[in-house]
């Protein structure tokens, strides 16, 4: 597998180019949501509808949180770009020996407090509006062989357009009480917390 690493230029460069573009691309950026950042590592859960994805979390993850962003990519993707991987950005092959050695890594990630790992439990992209989202079996296996303390994040990323022909982007996201919990819950829970989350945004445009 390849591993993460944070090149002292390409790392603040590419979450400021993230950052630049996602002002660009979208008329409104609206953060929603709220949780108190208790020194821990943090895993963060989130659905993975668009190219956006890893740019949004990697700024919200050092300019908000203060951590250092990891994100695990497909490795055939990962080689075609390859200078994500001076990002923060980790490699892992679906229906491979190699699968454990990827979560393995994850769970080392999470056990300094300085870091960020960002999960994509889907295991590929979706759109938005294909629900209920159906988990893989890594995020369990992490969350269990995980020895220090995490807090765990969901995210729900979506878009809406209303009246304009730039879209706003809403990004949601709160703490998560993973303890003692199975895939099938997390699963329904975050699936709970998407729906929730689409109620917010016509409350949020209406005000």
């Amino acid at each position: 597998m390849i591993k993460a690493q944070h090149h002292w230029f390409l790392y603040p460069f590419l979450v400021w180019y993230g950052r630049m573009r996602l002002k660009l691309h979208f008329k409104k950026m609206h953060y929603v949501g709220r949780f108190e950042n208790n020194n821990k590592p943090i895993l963060l859960i989130s659905n993975h509808f668009s190219w956006w994805d890893g740019f949004i979390i990697a700024d919200l993850s050092k300019n908000k949180w203060g951590k250092k962003f990891h994100i695990m990519m497909l490795e055939e993707q990962l080689r075609k770009n390859w200078f994500l991987g001076y990002a923060g950005v980790y490699s892992v092959r679906k229906n491979s020996k190699s699968l454990i050695e990827s979560l393995r890594y994850s769970a080392e990630l999470l056990e300094n407090t300085a870091n960020l790992v960002a999960l994509f439990p889907q295991g590929e992209f979706e759109s938005a509006y294909q629900q209920p989202f159906h988990f893989e079996n890594g995020l369990s296996w992490i969350l269990r062989n995980v020895e220090s303390p995490v807090q765990v994040v969901f995210m729900a990323n979506q878009v809406e357009y209303f009246d304009s022909s730039r879209p706003h982007l809403f990004v949601h996201y709160k703490a998560y009480d993973a303890a003692n919990k199975t895939k099938h819950e997390i699963n329904a829970d975050y699936n709970s917390f998407f729906r929730e989350c689409y109620q917010k945004n016509i409350e949020l445009i209406n005000t």
